[in-house]
């Protein structure tokens, strides 16, 4: 049996649900999990979904911040919601799809000093990634349960997850005290970095290009933010993996590129 996962920073559902739609019809992924969607629940685009073939889909969303949702043409089970550092702020959902338990989250960027005194927001992810290390280390006592964790997790913790870096050692998301943090969780699970099974670690491998950027695609200045890991009961089980970096140039687009896995489960 194969489960095709897709994980997407669409930064507005409803803004760009055609973007969605179309993935869908190009890529026909069994599940897609959807970050930034900004968008209350009663609001979500359910009905285009449907009309795409997607009729499951458990989300968790607010007013034009955050929010994550799950959309799958499979059923959907055991759904439900984690908050984190004592707010409710839509990062987190998960659902089990295929007999396979998948994690979407949404780590808060955390701003632009990387300093937790200085920065409230950069204390918060430091407080976020520390706190999903904590919950993973409790959840590895089922060793034997298949999981799979996606989103636009706001870390690109390898040299070659950025553009430079050395000049990207100070710039939030690729600072030493996040990679560090960052690992702890990968740590806490053993999680497998999918991507990286496919793509070398001394190969450049991005998903975001700042919307800053005259000219993305020439300057090619992105980061590594999005991310697909799998538990050890996954181990062996993936057989692709792509980033649409294509996608990045479509009309109106998100400043993250899709992330695409396929697992034999």
């Amino acid at each position: 049996m194969s489960l095709k996962v897709a994980t997407w920073n669409i930064n507005s559902v409803r803004l760009r649900i055609d973007l969605v739609t179309k993935l869908l019809a190009d890529e026909a992924p069994d599940v897609l999990c959807l970050q930034e969607t900004k968008c209350p629940d009663d609001l979500f685009p359910e009905k285009a979904l449907h009309k795409a073939g997607y009729t499951h889909i458990v989300k968790s969303g607010q007013k034009g911040y955050h929010g994550v949702a799950i959309v799958a043409r499979v059923p959907l089970e055991n759904a439900s919601v984690k908050q984190f550092c004592g707010k409710q702020d839509c990062r987190h959902i998960q659902a089990t799809a295929k007999g396979v338990e998948i994690h979407n989250f949404y780590v808060p960027a955390g701003g632009d000093e990387p300093d937790p005194v200085k920065n409230e927001k950069f204390a918060h992810k430091l407080q976020f990634l520390d706190e999903m290390a904590t919950w993973f280390k409790r959840a590895k006592a089922k060793t034997t349960a298949k999981r799979v964790v996606v989103g636009d997790l706001n870390v690109a913790p390898l040299e070659h997850d950025v553009w430079s870096h050395k000049q990207m050692l100070k710039i939030v998301s690729h600072t030493p005290e996040e990679v560090a943090r960052f690992e702890a969780v990968v740590a806490a699970h053993k999680w497998i970095d999918v991507p990286r099974l496919f793509t070398p670690h001394d190969e450049k491998l991005y998903s975001w290009w700042s919307y800053r950027a005259k000219d993305w695609e020439t300057s090619n200045r992105g980061r590594r933010l999005d991310h697909i890991w799998a538990s050890p009961a996954l181990d062996g089980a993936a057989t692709g993996v792509k980033t649409l970096t294509h996608a990045r140039g479509w009309e109106r687009p998100s400043d993250h590129a899709p992330v695409i896995a396929d697992f034999a489960v």
